[in-house]
């Protein structure tokens, strides 16, 4: 596992479906859709300045993908950038539909505004609202206002902290806890901000099974928001006891943990 991280799977290509002329970016197709392998190089524009594609894991695309995003929703993403999964998530709702993506980081917020525009044509990025809201608090302000939540929470990224000495010196047991203190925050707000019927999608980077069933565990057993897990079944990964792992040793892709739920009435 620990060479897996080290040695980062490669990225993949995924097409711009607002571009036109839209090439294949890379050395062949690589079984995800709108996906090609990547072959290093930059994205080019089309004729109207829009990048032809957007270069992310491919665990990335196979979350986004998974919340089941439909044409005319109201969608969120909670915590949205850089941006790669938002633009699966647009153009799933096609022409029709709204999408708030959230980052309550500033940085983080204009590097998103930056990814948007270069992606999207004007009439689809005006369908695209960027906030800077705490996303703990997102629902108890806007309760039921969304059709579906995509939340890729902020995690232990265990990847950058074994890479990186610096983040390693800072890793410890009391850092996971306080994430999984935010996660559960974040998940009951995105919670309360879908409609009875609507969709969660949990994701993180984490290894830590505290981070990824842990929370849905804990959000079970204390049944304060009625919501089920929903079965998840990916061409990579692996189901766990209520979601499902892409792991970059056995799928060459990831690691990514999600787990789809649907909220009760």
């Amino acid at each position: 596992m620990r060479a897996a991280l080290l040695d980062r799977p490669a990225p993949v290509a995924r097409r711009n479906g607002f571009a036109a002329h839209v090439h294949d970016a890379g050395a062949g197709a690589v079984g995800i859709p709108g996906c090609c392998r990547y072959d290093g190089g930059n994205p080019d524009r089309d004729e109207a300045g829009l990048l032809r594609y957007y270069v992310l894991d491919a665990a990335s695309v196979w979350a986004a993908l998974s919340l089941d995003v439909k044409a005319g929703e109201r969608v969120l993403d909670l915590c949205a950038a850089p941006g790669g999964k938002a633009l699966i998530l647009i153009e799933s709702l096609r022409a029709a539909g709204e999408l708030v993506a959230n980052d309550r980081s500033p940085t983080r917020a204009q590097r998103l505004r930056r990814v948007l525009d270069d992606y999207l044509p004007p009439a689809v990025r005006a369908r695209v609202t960027v906030t800077q809201r705490d996303g703990r608090r997102w629902g108890v302000s806007r309760p039921g206002s969304c059709d579906a939540v995509l939340l890729d929470a902020p995690c232990s990224s265990e990847r950058h902290v074994v890479a990186a000495p610096a983040e390693l010196a800072k890793w410890s047991p009391g850092r996971v806890a306080r994430l999984v203190q935010d996660q559960y925050a974040l998940l009951t707000s995105a919670l309360l901000a879908v409609r009875p019927g609507g969709r969660v999608l949990y994701c993180t980077c984490a290894l830590a099974p505290a981070e990824n069933d842990g929370v849905i565990e804990r959000l079970l057993e204390r049944g304060r928001h009625r919501a089920e897990p929903r079965p998840v079944e990916l061409p990579v990964g692996a189901p766990t006891r209520y979601g499902w792992q892409m792991l970059p040793h056995r799928d060459g892709c990831g690691p990514l943990y999600l787990c789809r739920l649907q909220k009760l009435p």
